[in-house]
């Protein structure tokens, strides 16, 4: 009889693989690329401010910053250092090889993927040591009053279209 060897439990917390089911949702990558370029926008922040909406979580623009001074560190160490060569790597020379550079620039993403679950982590666990903002009404009006939040914080106008593209899908998500 062969013995199979047990299944290893999914890498990552809820908030993990929540992030990973809405950024997969049509037109939410291309939405967080254009926040992200357009209005600086820390899209694992983003995430776990709708995260915490999905659990009726409404956090206000200083819990905001309080999470984001948490993970700026981190971000400004590991996440956008290695997004900046990931990109760089696009457009490089013809100095190396084209596969070989591919395969690099794969595993340099590879890299930016796990500092950005690393953060995503730190903000899971800042989230399980004690609930963050207050209660709300539902996930949408949480949802809209998060983002509201962040956007105030960040003093940045976000882009219309790409915050409706993100709450589109992650009202379709929650709805399931």
């Amino acid at each position: 009889m062969s013995q199979v060897a047990p299944k290893a439990p999914p890498q990552g917390s809820p908030f993990w693989h929540f992030s990973l089911g809405l950024y997969r949702a049509p037109g939410v990558a291309d939405a967080c690329i254009q926040l992200q370029d357009e209005a600086g926008v820390d899209v694992n922040l983003l995430f776990f401010l709708l995260w915490n909406a999905s659990l009726k979580r409404q956090l206000a623009s200083t819990d905001v910053r309080a999470v984001d001074t948490t993970v700026a560190g981190w971000r400004n160490t590991a996440v956008i250092p290695l997004r900046e060569i990931r990109r760089a790597l696009k457009s490089a020379s013809g100095l190396i090889e084209p596969g070989a550079a591919e395969l690099f620039r794969t595993r340099v993403k590879g890299l930016e993927l796990e500092a950005e679950r690393l953060q995503q982590e730190t903000l899971f666990n800042l989230s399980r040591s004690a609930p963050l903002g207050e209660s709300a009404v539902s996930v949408e009006s949480a949802a809209r009053a998060n983002i509201a939040a962040y956007e105030n914080y960040s003093t940045r106008s976000f882009p219309q279209g790409s915050v409706d593209a993100i709450l589109d899908a992650f009202g379709k998500l929650h709805a399931r």
